[in-house]
């Protein structure tokens, strides 16, 4: 029996509740717009149809519709936070590519209008979880950073990123013990894991420890082998590739 076997068997996976969502679309007006670093331009969005708007999940995503020649093109982005009674939703957008959505955000102003549909739905970990273990570049940010403000006291929170420099390092208010640890690396190594695995090496990984892993499709892959390597169990792994190097609008999950 190998490592990954026999931890499978001590510690049982944790419960994960897929629920489904009305995917209908709607239509939100920009109320605010604020560089939150230089790199990620936090937009907050109004309108009345946020007041059915749900997402359970911190992984979650929405789909971004904006026009474009012949049609529209879309891209999904996470929910930072969203407010029914106040009918607001917040997305923060990495502001590096220069993608149609990366453009529309680039130029929104406070009234400028956009559609967005979703979630489908939500992968919602057992609260029982209370150690976990996150780790991410740019695009995972608004995930990683919504997963620790929304964790209460009793939550033992680590989190690995991946940023360009300390401007782009983010902070974060939560009532979990928090460890964050930076990996500087330029844009033009975002394809390559060896920041990432450099501190996550260094990383005491206790048991039971959920592990949450989303970066370009490549660093994923890379990091979860090494995470097996270490005898993680793959049952409390959950990975995605968010991006994938010259692919639009394409994303891999690995479990």
């Amino acid at each position: 029996m190998d490592n990954n076997q026999l931890k499978d068997q001590i510690s049982p996976a944790p419960g994960i509740e897929r629920v489904r969502h009305d995917t209908r679309r709607r239509i939100l007006a920009v109320e605010s717009v604020v560089d939150i670093t230089p790199g990620m331009r936090r937009i907050t969005l109004t309108g009345d149809d946020l007041g059915d708007f749900i997402s359970l999940a911190p992984d979650d995503h929405i789909k971004i519709f904006v026009p474009a020649a012949g049609g529209e093109e879309r891209r999904d982005y996470t929910p930072r936070r969203y407010d029914n009674t106040e009918r607001t939703l917040t997305i923060d957008f990495a502001l590096h590519e220069a993608g149609p959505v990366t453009r529309w955000a680039i130029d929104a102003r406070a009234g400028d209008r956009l559609e967005i549909g979703g979630p489908r739905g939500s992968a919602v970990v057992s609260r029982t979880v209370k150690r976990w273990l996150l780790i991410g570049d740019e695009t995972a940010l608004p995930a990683i950073g919504r997963r620790i403000e929304e964790s209460g006291a009793g939550t033992v929170i680590t989190a690995v990123a991946a940023v360009t420099d300390p401007l782009e390092e983010q902070v974060f208010e939560t009532s979990a013990e928090l460890h964050v640890r930076w990996a500087h690396r330029p844009l033009s190594q975002a394809t390559d894991a060896t920041a990432l695995l450099k501190l996550l090496s260094t990383v005491d990984i206790q048991p039971e420890t959920f592990i949450w892993v989303a970066a370009e499709a490549s660093v994923t892959r890379d990091i979860r082998a090494h995470l097996l390597e270490r005898g993680c169990p793959l049952s409390w792994i959950k990975a995605s590739g968010y991006w994938v190097f010259g692919k639009a609008d394409t994303t891999e999950k690995f479990g």
